[in-house]
């Protein structure tokens, strides 16, 4: 601190920060562009690289792809032609020059390798046109766009009949189309609702525009720094959305912190740079240790070992540095440099609001039962929060697949209609096997058998030969087994357990040293669900103990550490519960456009987990950092606990509502996994915010009292500071 505010310890390194950057603001403001504008500058030049199926395959799904490869397979990407009538009956012979049309088109393409002879359906409703992309499959998007320009011609000069293209790589172009759109609303729609939040919250237009400025470049430079990344680890489709959500809730909040706490010093007579390093002192420093604990938390996702939770994680981490960072550096400059200049222009009636001193009367009356009889406030508010988790018991888990994206795309309307005339271009079984060198007649043999036996089985589509495809050295053969409902449907799992259980282990298994996997969609999902149930309780019990380790670390008080792991641990809960209700009914698919699918997607309990738990770290900190400076002014327990929660109700309430704001935007997104994630994560932040911090932890505390504060003796300072000025003392260290 300057003048008599000085000590004989060593300032905090927030301060010796903040007070560098107040001193040299324009200094701190040019590097802080500088680092933003390289991050987008590097990550634009190398671009993002995304995973794809190889990346993600692990079990039977890696083992099937190492015979793939090993075995040198040009597997070329395919898509379909589909034609049927607009309406009532197919006209066969108009139908069948639509289908020659095609294949003369498609077969003057530079792109296209082989096109199929027209395929009528079993019903006789529809003919089906298949078409390779010439090329390395992991480019054919490259490539795709000469063939729907096809289609499209096609489509032009036979406008009678129906002609779509349908594919893997047509659908990943319209669904990346669609997700792109979803995350630049989610983007657009953020930062209104932010600012509006900020200007109730401040009442001036520069103060709130301070935090949403430094939350946006905090996430432009971790998106330029996850594409870096992306180069060793590839960025999942949900990278990107994961970086916009994390970003701007911590970004914004940890701003706000920051600047109330600047503003509330400077209200008290402190000179700008005071104030300044005072809110580096407390808010600065409780910003760090938030900052940790949700770095600790994200960090959880990489248990999973997946690699799109590896990603997400990756991404999330370096938006939450990225804003710490901008919160302890450029903040602080940007605030000396504005001085009160920050506090304008003033929004008429709301600055009044804004800056109105005085006794926070509804707060003091929420906290009153609390208060005044904590073990009953306690018992009653924990059995509701119980209670709204109790249907998370029967929680089910559904990997994504086809049948949650949502049908507004048209690409999926033709998919439907595809794999209904067709369900044998739907959903397969992929299955691998590799022959000992020494038994390749007996495996063919074997592999003929199980050809005969999916041809026998009613839950197979059987429309089109199942076609095996041998290796050059004839030890490894390949064939897909169609299914004939859904790739999530319970036949189709029915029939992966049948095939891994039953009909492989009696044919090829028979055959000693004979290898096998099944891949595929439903494959993957159900292998992906289980991983996921063995994955939570590890990433739970870690989160937990690394969170555990630095809050007693940073307060000192093993009891407040439990306390805060406890109340996190009680609000997912009641998230998860909460998202069953929703989404495993059907009640509020017409309020928030989804259809359900009797489920929750497999990935959402891990991450929604870690996520709620590093950002309900943000309120915790900085709620006990206020209860701990209160108590260490010279306050018993239950008047620290007042003032505590009362000073920083107004901050804590405005940070909620930031992160409510920008999650519940993501509930209205047109995938239900996006959904599902904005719900849940809205709807634990603002249990934590308001039953949790206003009601369940004054309750607790007031409990346990004194015992809040208990040391072990490892823990305790081994020498006590020389005698300083009491009250900045205080200030400076609120933590402990």
């Amino acid at each position: 601190m300057s003048g008599n505010s000085a000590t004989q310890a060593r300032p905090m390194a927030t301060v010796r920060i903040a007070r560098w950057s107040a001193e040299h603001p324009w200094r701190a403001i040019t590097a802080w562009l500088v680092f933003v504008a390289v991050c987008i500058g590097v990550g634009n030049i190398v671009g993002t690289k995304t995973t794809d199926f190889d990346d993600a395959a692990k079990g039977e799904l890696a083992v099937y792809q190492k015979m793939v490869d090993d075995a040198g397979f040009n597997r070329p990407a395919s898509e379909n032609v589909l034609i049927t009538a607009r309406s009532g009956a197919l006209d066969k012979a108009a139908a069948g020059k639509v289908a020659e049309d095609v294949r003369g088109r498609m077969s003057g393409l530079k792109e296209v390798g082989e096109v199929s002879e027209a395929l009528p359906s079993p019903n006789g409703n529809a003919l089906l046109v298949s078409v390779e992309i010439a090329g390395d499959r992991k480019t054919a998007d490259e490539r795709l766009q000469p063939l729907l320009d096809a289609t499209a011609a096609v489509q032009a000069a036979h406008p009678d009949l129906l002609v779509e293209q349908v594919g893997g790589e047509s659908l990943n172009k319209a669904l990346s189309t669609a997700l792109g759109d979803d995350f630049a609303k989610a983007e657009l729609i953020s930062i209104p609702v932010t600012l509006v939040i900020m200007l109730i919250a401040f009442g001036a237009v520069i103060a709130a525009g301070i935090p949403v400025l430094l939350a946006l470049s905090a996430v432009a430079a971790a998106m330029g720094l996850s594409a870096l990344a992306s180069q060793l680890v590839p960025a999942s489709e949900n990278t990107s959305s994961m970086i916009l959500l994390i970003g701007m809730a911590v970004g914004v909040d940890y701003s706000l912190f920051y600047v109330r706490r600047e503003r509330e010093e400077r209200a008290k007579g402190r000179t700008h740079l005071d104030a300044v390093e005072m809110a580096a002192a407390t808010s600065g420093h409780a910003i760090v240790v938030s900052g940790f604990a949700v770095v600790v938390a994200m960090a959880g996702m990489f248990v999973a070992n997946d690699v799109i939770f590896t990603s997400m994680a990756i991404g999330s981490i370096l938006v939450v540095l990225t804003a710490v960072i901008g919160s302890i550096t450029v903040l602080p400059a940007m605030l000396a440099k504005l001085g009160r200049w920050v506090d304008k222009p003033r929004v008429p009636f709301v600055w009044r609001l804004s800056a109105k001193g005085g006794e926070p009367r509804v707060w003091k009356a929420i906290l009153r039962p609390s208060l005044r009889r904590p073990a009953t406030t306690l018992t009653v508010a924990g059995l509701a929060l119980v209670a709204l988790a109790i249907p998370a018991l029967g929680m089910k888990l559904n990997s994504p697949s086809d049948a949650d994206l949502p049908r507004s795309i048209p690409v999926m309307q033709s998919y439907d209609r595809m794999t209904a005339a067709f369900p044998s271009t739907g959903a397969t079984h992929a299955v691998g096997v590799r022959a000992p060198a020494d038994k390749v007649a007996q495996t063919e043999a074997a592999v003929t058998a199980l050809t005969e036996r999916i041809k026998a089985d009613a839950g197979f589509a059987h429309e089109r030969e199942i076609e095996v495809t041998r290796s050059s050295d004839g030890r490894v053969f390949l064939l897909n087994a169609a299914i004939s409902s859904s790739a999530a449907s319970p036949e189709a799992d029915k029939s992966l357990t049948w095939l891994r259980t039953v009909a492989l282990p009696q044919t090829v298994g028979a055959v000693a040293g004979a290898e096998f996997a099944v891949s595929g969609q439903t494959a993957g999902e159900n292998d992906f669900v289980d991983s996921m149930n063995e994955s939570l309780p590890w990433v739970i019990a870690i989160v937990l103990l690394l969170t555990f380790i630095i809050m007693t670390w940073t307060f000192r008080a093993p009891l407040i550490a439990l306390s805060s792991i406890a109340l996190n641990m009680l609000s997912a809960a009641a998230a998860y519960g909460v998202l069953v209700l929703v989404f495993q009914n059907t009640w509020a698919e017409g309020l928030l456009g989804f259809t359900s699918t009797g489920g929750i997607v497999a990935w959402l309990p891990l991450m929604l987990f870690v996520v709620l738990f590093g950002l309900s770290m943000d309120y915790h900190v900085f709620v006990v950092s206020r209860i701990r400076e209160a108590r260490d002014s010279g306050m018993d327990t239950r008047a620290a606990i007042s003032q505590g929660i009362t000073s920083s109700a107004g901050v804590v309430t405005s940070a909620a509502a930031v992160m409510i704001g920008v999650f519940s935007i993501f509930a209205t997104l047109s995938t239900i996994d996006m959904k599902q994630m904005g719900v849940g994560l809205a709807t634990a932040i603002l249990l934590d915010a308001t039953l949790i911090r206003a009601i369940v932890l004054p309750a607790l505390m007031g409990v346990l009292g004194e015992r809040n504060w208990w040391t072990p003796r490892i823990l305790r300072p081994r020498r006590v500071p020389a005698p300083v000025e009491a009250e900045q003392t205080r200030e400076l260290d609120p933590v402990g």
